[in-house]
């Protein structure tokens, strides 16, 4: 059974990286049996210059997107998209837009439990600002996701208390842009095939059936 590795490269305040994240779920799903999908989740932020405490929410995206009607129906059409791939977005409910550095640190530390860990901290993130709207800024925020992922809360805590990865992070966000990546979710598959944005479930599916097909006709030697 062929292995097909993917790069994640997603901010966790980011509705569309939710939403393409539950799609690609699906998709492996749809391929369990026949193909490994191996995947590591890379650092982006849309956002890098918001201060650590965090801005309002909601001036932030009305400043952003230009306007609070633009916002609405922005929300609308993603809570629609939700719906459909089981995520109960709740924007009323998100009041910091958060610098989401520390939850990028996270994440890496994820890494060392594991994929299955990494997954795990990435999904309570994710669900913890776009359903929950708890501000992923806050180390108390960040700490319950660590503990409840099963990753160590006193190691974590001291982790957060100091500057550690916090330049390995921002590194890691300067190499994507500088590959061309300017809006998330990016996939990158083997290191070669860039699928941008959160496609379809069928996309994705497919986009994984073929890369796995090349590999197996292609087997690097």
């Amino acid at each position: 059974m062929e292995t097909v590795n993917i790069d994640i490269v997603s901010d966790v305040v980011c509705p569309w990286c939710y939403l393409g994240k539950n799609r690609l779920d699906q998709a492996i799903a749809n391929v369990a049996g026949e193909i490994n999908v191996a995947i590591q989740w890379r650092p982006y932020q849309l956002n890098p210059d918001l201060p650590p405490e965090g801005i309002d929410h909601k001036e932030h995206l009305a400043a952003k997107l230009g306007g609070q009607a633009a916002v609405d129906e922005a929300h609308r059409t993603l809570e629609g998209l939700g719906v459909e791939d089981g995520i109960a977005f709740d924007f009323d409910a998100v009041k910091v837009s958060p610098n989401t550095l520390d939850a990028h640190r996270l994440i890496r530390w994820a890494a060392t439990g594991g994929e299955a860990a990494q997954d795990a901290v990435v999904s309570l993130l994710f669900k913890a600002n776009f359903e929950e709207g708890r501000n992923l800024g806050d180390h108390a925020v960040l700490l319950g996701i660590a503990e409840q992922a099963g990753l160590e809360r006193p190691v974590i805590a001291a982790l957060l208390a100091s500057d550690a990865d916090k330049d390995a992070v921002r590194q890691e966000i300067d190499m994507a842009r500088e590959i061309g990546v300017t809006g998330v979710p990016c996939f990158i598959i083997e290191q070669q095939y860039a699928v941008m944005g959160a496609q379809s479930v069928e996309v994705l599916t497919s986009a994984l059936r073929e890369i796995a097909q090349m590999k197996a006709e292609h087997p690097a030697h």
